[in-house]
């Protein structure tokens, strides 16, 4: 087990959809630009014991996307626990992030907390739902790890957004997601992407911590797809050994330019 501070800090950054070319854009926004303000901007005031990358990493799922990531994480030498999301290559990332602090490992012990990584793609499709194994293994991080608080990762959103064109993308099977976590009470958060904006809310005493892309926005509370001019950010996750868990969105303060506002989809 590693041993870290009273306090163990977590970077908490998704969606950064990067493309083959570095120099290319999605909705009018170069992704790359952003993602590598957006780690500069982390660490140029904050240390952290983890970075936590929750999905669609990479807009072009291919090994340029990839290891444009790696290259610029690799430098901060910290422990990166990388997701997939709906727009990713899973097989592909095992394959770039796979060596030296860079991973896509689903389970991390961090003192008396364990960080558990789930799957939530399927494959071919925009939407979200657990697999049986993924279920399995959840259940069985708690019920041998009684003793850890536990802070639940993943791509897509398990809460209602009140963004209805946004929730046909929910985690399909989130009932059984919430019902394999009923029973242990050291489940303290559940930390997410996809949503592209900053959301909080708690469910049976877990505080659900959705949090903005590295890039582009949506428009909360939308009906259909709509973006939305708030800058790309990360949150900080900080996760205290008496089991207090404590975040904040922190978001870029140079212009977001480019962005095509009033494109119906990507």
């Amino acid at each position: 087990m590693t041993k870290f501070k009273e306090c163990i800090t977590i970077l908490h950054v998704t969606d950064s959809h990067i493309l083959a070319s570095p120099t290319a854009t999605v909705l009018g926004i170069n992704t790359a630009h952003y993602f590598q303000e957006v780690i500069k901007h982390a660490f140029a005031s904050h240390h952290f014991d983890v970075i936590l990358l929750t999905g669609d990493l990479a807009q072009d799922p291919c090994m340029a996307s990839y290891q444009f990531i790696k290259d610029i994480l690799e430098p901060y030498n910290t422990v990166c626990i990388c997701l997939p999301g709906n727009h990713d290559d899973f097989d592909l990332m095992q394959q770039v992030f796979s060596s030296g602090t860079i991973s896509c490992r689903k389970h991390l012990f961090l003192n008396n907390w364990q960080l558990i990584g789930l799957n939530s793609q399927i494959i071919g499709a925009e939407g979200g739902f657990l697999s049986n194994e993924e279920l399995v293994f959840l259940e069985h991080c708690l019920m041998n790890n009684v003793n850890h608080y536990a802070l639940i990762a993943v791509h897509h959103h398990c809460v209602e957004t009140q963004s209805s064109w946004m929730d046909t993308m929910i985690i399909k099977n989130r009932k059984q997601l919430f019902a394999a976590i009923k029973g242990y009470p050291q489940v303290k958060a559940i930390a997410h992407g996809h949503i592209h904006q900053s959301w909080e809310s708690n469910m049976a005493g877990v505080k659900i911590m959705g949090t903005p892309s590295t890039c582009y926005q949506f428009k909360p509370k939308a009906k259909e797809f709509s973006l939305d001019d708030a800058l790309p950010g990360y949150r900080i996750i900080s996760l205290y050994n008496n089991g207090d868990i404590k975040s904040e969105v922190i978001r870029l303060t140079e212009p977001l330019t480019g962005l095509q506002m009033y494109i119906h989809g990507y």
